[in-house]
């Protein structure tokens, strides 16, 4: 069981070890994943279409993301407004960041656009998929494969080139602290919520590393357990950011870590304008080093705990 995860891993580490100093290059490597990212839903959202008794798969789908996204946030939600109410930190005026979202909508439209892409797969699976046969769905789940690995390997060498280096990271304890009380609470989230779900506790620990990185989590997820567990996780950490985009506004000046922190991964990028416009400047290095260290231990948790089925 190791040995598939270093195998799943060895792309992420080689793409690590690359330093990249060309700017039009690690531009590219960026527009790369992205179009990893797609290609890999919209080849979820196929398989998904292939699974037997469809409809009755996508109310369980519906019903399994909602039980662990609701149990994961209350966990979330409590272990940051404790973390909150110990921190001395307070969020500033709210400047006009420039390029910034105008509108939640305008703010959640990528992720919306990410669910379009999935639903449409699972349109072109259902529509395709008579004619086809079964041999559509397995060249899917096959290309999906093939380009997770690209994709892993594209992820480490955009952490690697991200301008965070490590002591930036552990000097910021709020930063460090708001990572570590997320991170913890979602895995023990997961493993309370495996389960209702009927998966093994360390299934349900895969399911809660996502830390909202929906495109990874549900990439990943879905390989080894399957497109049903890959929507799933896809949906619980989509909700997060959406849950998150409603938040910030709401409480960052009376609990600013609760607010910063529950965005998870998105922290360093999706949100962070949110953060900022809401937050104040002071806001911005703490969330990106939250942000970025649940991006760091987001693969290999999911992996290793993944690695653990027999």
């Amino acid at each position: 069981m190791l040995s598939g995860l270093l195998i799943i891993l060895l792309p992420l580490v080689l793409g690590y070890l690359v330093r990249v100093r060309s700017t039009p290059l690690l531009r590219l490597i960026n527009q790369a994943v992205n179009g990893s990212v797609y290609l890999i839903l919209l080849l979820m959202g196929i398989s998904l279409a292939g699974l037997e008794n469809f409809s009755s798969q996508l109310s369980r789908l519906g019903g399994n993301a909602l039980v662990l996204f609701s149990i994961t946030t209350l966990f979330n939600l409590t272990a940051l407004w404790w973390l909150s109410r110990r921190l001395t930190l307070k969020a500033g005026n709210s400047p006009v960041v420039k390029n910034g979202p105008i509108s939640k909508l305008a703010a959640m439209r990528g992720s919306l656009l990410l669910v379009v892409v999935v639903a449409g797969g699972t349109m072109a699976g259902l529509l395709a998929g008579p004619s086809v046969g079964d041999g559509l769905f397995s060249t899917a789940d096959a290309l999906a494969e093939g380009v997770l690995y690209v994709l892993l390997a594209l992820i480490g060498c955009q952490l690697r080139n991200s301008g965070m280096p490590l002591r930036q990271i552990l000097l910021n304890r709020m930063g460090l602290a708001m990572a570590v009380t997320l991170a913890l609470s979602s895995l023990l989230a997961g493993i309370i919520a495996a389960p209702l779900l009927s998966l093994s506790w360390n299934e349900g620990l895969a399911m809660a590393a996502g830390f909202g990185w929906y495109s990874l989590s549900a990439i990943l997820i879905g390989d080894q357990l399957g497109p049903l567990m890959g929507g799933v996780a896809f949906f619980n950490d989509l909700f997060r950011e959406l849950l998150a985009f409603i938040l910030i506004p709401l409480v960052i000046h009376r609990h600013t870590a609760l607010a910063i922190g529950y965005g998870g991964a998105t922290s360093m990028d999706v949100t962070l304008p949110v953060i900022q416009q809401h937050g104040g400047v002071a806001c911005v290095p703490i969330a990106v080093v939250s942000g970025f260290l649940l991006s760091l231990l987001s693969p290999p948790l999911i992996l290793f705990f993944l690695s653990l089925s027999s």
